[in-house]
């Protein structure tokens, strides 16, 4: 295990990129996307990926100029194409199509077509609520959760994001697969050659596994519920526009490298100043999460509302670095040995 200090990450990661010829706002977001997550403790979604992204870049799968397209189809909707874009970059240009309409509408929704991997939700989450914006981020994926009853996977791990601001503290942010854990994590463990728990992944049979190189799909979470969920994800991200579903969708790591995936993401903004003062909304939200974490707590439990552990991580981090695992490490030094400038 190495830790990295994020900010001389951060540049190295970025001088990569732009070497490899990926544009200027493509690299800013990819990279201030997987630093702030990495900062929030959510290695799966992080900078672990940075290697991938590379590949992607180089064997043509990210369009490293890419040329989006708005077609605004009414006053508080749109419908962006991506153009193979790395999706931490169209993501945000969704996002901020979505905030900029609700700021005249109220409430504004956005589609992005042909898109890639966007990360973490939360980096599109957070830019609506530091706005004040109530934002939801959406993104489906390649078919990896077990269709509840069956025994493959139909639909992907399509994560829902809610962000809302709060005071005095970064905004309430609710980011959670539909699955019970991330593919990534899968990965992670892999690496490790650490055992899932029992009911977190299925074999190709369907049967449950806790050997993290036997997994073949994931569990939804809360089974049926989790299911239902990926479901509207994927109705909102591909059916809404006719884009491409998670289960005609190309695998993320194991489809030809050079084979654009058509990822699609939606985005909404909800303008909270055309409710009430948004002032008062965060003073009301603020007690309501005081509230929360006051109540008593289990024996060596703590009591937290969705977002606490990754501001919890943000703060260690942020001082102490980001861990990073020496297999992950030595792909980094593979793709340019000057990235040993950056262990603290």
């Amino acid at each position: 295990m190495v830790l990295l200090d994020n900010e001389g990450l951060s540049a190295k990661m970025k001088a990569v990129f732009l070497s490899h010829g990926l544009n200027t706002d493509s690299t800013n977001h990819a990279v201030d996307s997987m630093i702030q997550t990495s900062l929030r403790g959510v290695d799966s979604h992080g900078i672990n990926l940075f290697p991938h992204y590379v590949r992607s870049v180089d064997s043509g799968r990210i369009n490293k100029n890419p040329s989006f397209a708005l077609n605004k189809t009414a006053v508080s909707s749109a419908i962006l194409n991506a153009d193979a874009a790395i999706g931490h970059h169209a993501g945000a240009v969704g996002m901020d199509h979505a905030i900029a309409m609700a700021k005249e509408t109220g409430m504004a929704a956005v589609n992005v077509m042909n898109s890639s991997h966007f990360g973490a939700a939360a980096y599109f989450g957070l830019r609506a609520a530091k706005q004040n914006c109530l934002g939801f981020a959406f993104t489906n994926a390649d078919a990896l959760v077990k269709a509840h009853n069956g025994k493959s996977s139909f639909f992907g791990t399509n994560p829902i994001c809610f962000t809302a601001p709060l005071n005095d503290e970064e905004p309430f942010c609710l980011d959670m697969a539909t699955s019970l854990i991330s593919w990534n994590k899968v990965k992670n463990y892999r690496i490790k050659n650490q055992e899932l728990e029992t009911g977190w992944a299925y074999d190709k049979e369907g049967n449950p596994v806790t050997n993290p190189h036997d997994a073949a799909s994931l569990r939804p979470a809360a089974d049926y519920k989790g299911f239902g969920l990926g479901m509207m994800i994927d109705i909102l991200c591909a059916v809404l526009v006719d884009g491409v579903m998670g289960k005609d969708m190309l695998p993320m790591f194991t489809s030809p490298a050079e084979a654009q995936r058509k990822v699609g993401h939606f985005f909404m903004a909800i303008d909270i100043e055309k409710f009430q003062d948004p002032t008062n909304f965060k003073n009301y939200l603020t007690s309501v999460v005081e509230r929360i974490r006051a109540m008593e707590a289990l024996e060596n439990q703590r009591m937290m509302v969705a977002g606490d552990p990754e501001k919890i991580a943000f703060a260690h981090r942020k001082v102490n670095g980001i861990p990073m695992e020496d297999q992950v490490f030595e792909e980094y030094l593979k793709i340019d040995s000057l990235f040993q400038s950056t262990v603290i």
